[in-house]
């Protein structure tokens, strides 16, 4: 059994333990922006592929206490880093976090243990030397109230990075906070869903991908699967098992609006690739189905109304920085009131920076949740009114 970390934005940890619960995998703890489970040898390669709200998958390979360099370099070298890393790995400590430790220096943490992976490396394997001509191999290494975590990144580049956004547009909302959001709001696929500030689509594209089940990753390659453990094999009968999840006999509603036609544009684009992605998935099982696009219009969004009795808008409007103007911002926060009007039973998700949201847009919230995704805070609105 391994001890896998799952990375998130801080305040969505209650959520991406539900997601790894619902996969099939036991909870260790969490802590902020991060989630520890555990799971089977297929699960290295597995939550990466079907993960929507998670940043980054790590294996865990060590955890010991620590409160001096002699013991933090004793821990790192006993891991057997042989069966981990390839001989021409070129290994890089990404990143380290301190947090109420004797340990406090990063940097010399960071260069103890890189220190004693090639210590212990290069007594295995005989080399004085090790190449580092391969593949990059990221270490990651916390250091929680003289607790060390020496992880290894099985995911390469973020998991938000799905592999089929061609165009982002300025600030582009992540892949893995639009699914956030979506469980947040609680989304079923019955629901009509509309954006009206799609921007690239995000959004709406997520919500395609979690109705028809169909899971984030099979647009892109792992870091695992440069590891000496890989098993490619294994990884193709994963592939196949998750398209044989995804549903085509469901009836969806998700749309999208912006009054720019580049934005319009760029979300067909993006959708288009997402779908396509989906597609490849079915045809791997021998299934020529498609997944139904999520439509797209140019509309400013005062003049749309709601096309259903009930259903949630779920966007991210401009926050000022996008606009250049903080003012122009809440003007548009004040006459987003349009849209409480025009769709009356409809929920309403919106999340910003913006602070004064909640002031400018006039209605009070039913909750707000605070996330934490890299170095932008944001709130997220919500209002409930499908159950007033």
């Amino acid at each position: 059994m391994n001890t896998l970390v799952a990375l998130c934005a801080v305040g969505a940890e209650k959520i991406l333990g539900n997601e790894i619960k619902h996969l099939g995998y036991k909870l260790k703890d969490n802590a902020p922006g991060r989630v520890a489970f555990f799971g089977d040898d297929d699960a290295l390669f597995r939550a990466n592929l079907c993960l929507r709200t998670a940043d980054r998958l790590y294996l865990l390979l060590a955890e010991y206490d620590s409160s001096d360099f002699d013991s933090l370099y004793d821990g790192a070298y006993a891991v057997e880093w042989q069966d981990y890393l390839n001989k021409d790995s070129r290994i890089v400590v990404d990143k380290v976090r301190s947090y109420k430790s004797k340990l406090n220096s990063e940097h010399s943490i960071q260069g103890i243990v890189h220190k004693a992976i090639y210590a212990k490396l290069g007594d295995k394997w005989k080399m004085a030397t090790l190449p580092e001509t391969g593949e990059q191999s990221d270490i990651r290494v916390y250091v929680d109230e003289n607790k060390v975590l020496i992880l290894l990144d099985l995911s390469g580049l973020p998991l938000h990075k799905r592999g089929y956004r061609v165009d982002g547009g300025i600030a582009p909302l992540r892949e893995t906070t639009a699914a956030i959001l979506l469980q947040e709001m609680l989304w079923r696929r019955r629901t009509p869903l509309h954006d009206p500030f799609c921007g690239s689509g995000t959004i709406a594209i997520e919500a395609t991908l979690y109705a028809f089940n169909v899971a984030p990753g099979f647009g892109r390659r792992f870091a695992i699967e440069n590891l000496p453990f890989y098993n490619e094999k294994r990884a193709l009968e994963i592939k196949q098992k998750e398209a044989e999840q995804i549903r085509t006999d469901v009836e969806v509603r998700i749309t999208g609006s912006d009054i720019d036609p580049k934005a319009v544009e760029r979300s067909k684009k993006n959708a288009e690739y997402a779908c396509v992605m989906a597609g490849r998935a079915l045809k791997s099982i021998g299934i020529s189905s498609h997944i139904p696009r999520p439509d797209f219009v140019q509309s400013d969004f005062s003049e749309l109304s709601a096309p259903y009795a009930s259903g949630l808008l779920l966007c991210n409007p401009p926050y000022g920085e996008r606009l250049g103007d903080e003012e122009q911002a809440r003007e548009l926060y004040k006459n987003m009131d349009s849209l409480w009007i025009d769709f009356p039973g409809w929920d309403i998700g919106v999340i910003t920076s913006n602070e004064e949201f909640q002031t400018a847009f006039g209605h009070k919230t039913s909750n707000i949740k605070k996330f934490k995704a890299g170095n932008l805070d944001t709130c997220f609105y919500i209002y409930k009114r499908s159950e007033k």
